[in-house]
């Protein structure tokens, strides 16, 4: 027993010994309380969300929480022995123990902060699932922008703590200054703060989503991400393009996914000999194959829209429901073929057939 009662550095073995102990006590045992708190705290939120993962909670929580705890523990143990006389310096006029004493909160409140941003992380993975069980991918992405910005607040009020904490200087003050300084970083940082109130009228507004596939200022693809500066296409090169959130908001954005048709048209310049009979026939043909396809196609007009010198124009316009890319240009493909199949059953040909023939039989020696 006299040995636990030496003294070294102003604390007695047997102290050491007590705060070793509870240190290593905590470091075999974090996990198993980190798993308890973590599963009192899934109960909390399983009351809300009745769908909620335990495992995926747990998995994201345990981590932090087993630091947290960790860091906790550790300094308030060793807050209980007596900060060693032969310790007491300055440095740049603060003691050593003050230095020591605030490198510990300012490690308490960095885990604590660690464990709140996973916790943001958990609540959006929840609604992440609810939001995709949606036909809307709006709220997907709204899931993802307030995220992403509770979680930027979060950590400035993380930083706040900190300068209060470890440099003991008082927010009130600092905020004051923060304004001044947010004033001049204002002007300085305009166009990013356009962009971020520009994401926020994206969001609340909604001329296009995540999903959607856009055409803005030439650029044309689909809508990736929505973040709070800017938007991501990836376009059918299989590029990824970043626009301003502000671009999207000041520039006509047309959002094809939101098209209630798609529109084509057929243009033919018959040849200026076509006989009316043939002109009529061609006209027929055409509208007896939409009629066919009344399954595809919404609505129609097929005319003859003018007869000049070089030829007689036949114009055929149609608008089918709002299909896949890939399934419109196959179905415009299959129409071509059977007017060029008209065509040809019936002998006619293109108004720059007869230019063409003409220009030659001038050029070529007659036998």
């Amino acid at each position: 027993m006299d040995f636990l009662d030496q003294v070294y550095l102003d604390n007695s073995i047997k102290s050491y010994c007590i705060v070793a102990g509870i240190i290593l006590l905590m470091l075999i045992l974090k996990r198993y309380f980190s798993r308890y708190i973590a599963a009192l705290l899934y109960r909390l939120f399983h009351r809300i969300w009745k769908n909620v993962a335990k495992q995926n909670f747990i998995d994201l929580v345990i981590g932090p929480l087993e630091w947290f705890l960790s860091i906790l523990i550790a300094v308030f143990a060793i807050d209980k022995l007596n900060f060693p006389s032969a310790w007491h310096f300055k440095i740049y006029g603060h003691t050593l123990d003050d230095i020591l004493t605030r490198f510990g909160i300012g490690i308490i409140i960095i885990s604590f902060t660690w464990f709140l941003l996973r916790i943001i992380d958990f609540i959006a993975l929840v609604l992440e699932n609810r939001a995709a069980s949606t036909a809307d991918k709006t709220d997907d992405q709204l899931v993802v922008f307030f995220r992403d910005f509770l979680k930027v607040i979060i950590g400035i009020i993380g930083i706040l703590m900190l300068i209060k904490a470890c440099f003991n200087q008082p927010i009130g003050n600092l905020l004051t200054s923060l304004s001044i300084v947010g004033a001049a970083v204002a002007l300085a940082a305009k166009e990013s703060l356009e962009n971020l109130i520009a994401s926020f009228i994206i969001f609340f507004d909604k001329p296009f989503s995540a999903g959607d596939t856009v055409k803005v200022n030439n650029i044309t693809g689909t809508v990736e991400k929505i973040g709070l500066r800017s938007t991501r296409i990836r376009t059918a090169d299989k590029t990824l393009v970043t626009v301003p959130n502000k671009q999207m908001v000041d520039s006509a954005v047309d959002n094809w996914s939101l098209r209630t048709h798609r529109r084509a048209e057929i243009k033919l310049e018959l040849a200026g000999n076509t006989s009316a009979t043939a002109l009529q026939m061609i006209i027929n043909g055409i509208k007896e194959k939409f009629e066919m396809d009344n399954q595809r196609i919404d609505s129609y007009t097929v005319h003859l829209t003018e007869i000049n010198k070089t030829g007689n124009t036949i114009q055929a316009e149609y608008f089918t429901h709002p299909i896949a890319m890939e399934e419109f240009i196959t179905m415009k493909e299959s129409y071509y073929f059977f007017v060029k199949k008209l065509m040809e059953d019936n002998k006619l040909v293109m108004s720059n057939a007869n230019v063409i023939d003409e220009l030659l039989s001038r050029i070529a020696p007659a036998e």
